[in-house]
């Protein structure tokens, strides 16, 4: 984790004292159920909870026995046994590292979602109020680049608006499937821990038991989980790419906001460049990059191995708090995003009324011409808007060829705005509801 791309929060769940806390309470909690089952003594179980729950434990110090036993939960368990006492013999009974491991990242990974569930829910209120802020600001839409036909920018936030709501229905799905737990013992056949200890410990945790773990909960899930944080940054990337584009020097339909003080260049004053959208775009590479190797770890050896362990140290921090802080930064540049609707007109009408070809070309199709007389005859007048900066809409006027099949007023009416506009109402009923 980089700390310039970090949000305390979400930092907080993949700190050491979050991480032995959490493996804390799966161990007390399944004691708990050892107890109720008749395993340990009940007395033992509250003794832990009470000495291990007081506990403060000291990240060094289980670092420095893991330097002796190369093992990272019996360092913290013999760390745990110093605060416990003799009744420290009773806590990971039957167990195996991986119930706890697994269990733990399960922990951390819902709660990392619902971080992030959050953000999306910031992110799409400030969509919301800039799309219905500027549902009517009509701009001009692109393809490949290339002025297409006119929309409005409502129109193009309220696609990333119905893009981010489906980011968040799939993030939903992921935290449920994420959200398991394994308490199941060596190769996961519960020889040696009762099944209802598994149900106890997940309930406790707000998980559902895993069906089968093998030891290890299935890898198909956290891949599930890491692809959809990575579908989630490239909708990032998406919004943020656009902004790029229409901030550009001669497009400059929209701006990010560039604040008192703000620098834009080291050698040139003049400089406003869209500096935070830019950097949405590289940490979006990085969440993406950490999909990969989840999907590697699903094949893991027979019940187990530890290939995924060393990814997963490192992809469950990154990712969410990376991804964290994407989301956070995107709102902020929706939220103050600078539109500029008068320079949309005018690059709307930069080529003199080109983006109404098809109109021109559908009613000449309608008045009776072929498709590819009608074609033919709106690039020639279009090409010449092109390469010479004719008028669109002067040069049909003067073409025989079209006045004999169109008249004056039905040309003239074909060049009109609201025509491009009028479905607007439906689209935005479709993202947002009848509100």
């Amino acid at each position: 984790m980089i700390p310039r791309y970090s949000r305390p929060e979400m930092v907080a769940i993949w700190s050491p004292e979050t991480r032995f806390r959490i493996w804390f309470e799966i161990e007390a909690h399944a004691c708990d159920a050892l107890a109720e089952l008749g395993v340990i003594p009940k007395e033992a179980a509250r003794t832990i909870w009470e000495k291990g729950g007081a506990a403060k434990f000291d990240v060094a110090k289980i670092d420095e026995i893991e330097r002796v036993t190369k093992h990272d939960v019996i360092a913290f368990l013999t760390h745990l046994a110093e605060f416990v006492g003799p009744d420290a013999r009773f806590i990971h009974q039957g167990m195996t590292s991986s119930d706890v491991l697994d269990t733990c990242l399960a922990v951390q990974l819902t709660r990392a979602s619902d971080i992030l569930l959050a953000d999306i829910d910031a992110l799409l209120a400030a969509l919301k109020r800039r799309a219905f802020e500027h549902k009517d600001t009509v701009t001009i839409g692109r393809s490949h680049g290339i002025h297409a036909e006119p929309t409005t920018f409502g129109v193009k936030l309220a696609q990333a608006y119905a893009e981010f709501s489906r980011c968040r229905e799939r993030l939903v799905h992921a935290r449920e499937d994420i959200a398991t737990c394994a308490i199941s013992g060596a190769v996961g056949t519960f020889a040696n821990i009762e099944p209802y200890v598994e149900e106890h410990v997940a309930t406790k945790l707000g998980l559902k038991p895993e069906p089968v773990s093998t030891q290890v909960i299935p890898r198909d899930r956290h891949a599930m989980f890491f692809a959809t944080l990575g579908v989630i940054a490239s909708s990032v990337e998406r919004l943020a790419v656009e902004i790029r584009h229409l901030q550009r020097t001669e497009v400059l339909e929209a701006e990010e906001y560039f604040s008192p003080g703000q620098k834009g260049s080291s050698a040139m004053p003049h400089k406003r460049n869209p500096v935070l959208t830019e950097n949405l775009t590289g940490l979006a590479r990085m969440v993406r990059s950490m999909a990969l190797p989840a999907m590697e770890d699903v094949a893991l050896w027979h019940e187990r191995d530890i290939s995924h362990s060393s990814v997963e140290r490192m992809i469950g921090p990154d990712a969410t708090v990376t991804l964290d802080f994407a989301l956070a930064r995107l709102t902020g540049v929706v939220d103050k995003l600078l539109v500029y609707p008068e320079n949309m007109e005018k690059n709307l009408n930069k080529f003199r009324g080109l983006v109404h070809s098809q109109r021109v070309l559908l009613a000449l199709t309608q008045a009776g011409l072929s498709r590819e007389d009608s074609y033919r005859l709106v690039q020639r007048n279009a090409m010449k808007v092109w390469e010479h900066g004719a008028d669109f809409l002067e040069e049909l006027l003067a073409d025989k060829e079209v006045t004999a099949a169109l008249s004056e007023a039905d040309i003239r009416e074909k060049f009109d705005l609201g025509y491009h506009t009028k479905h607007v109402d439906t689209i935005f009923k479709r993202v947002f509801g009848e509100a």
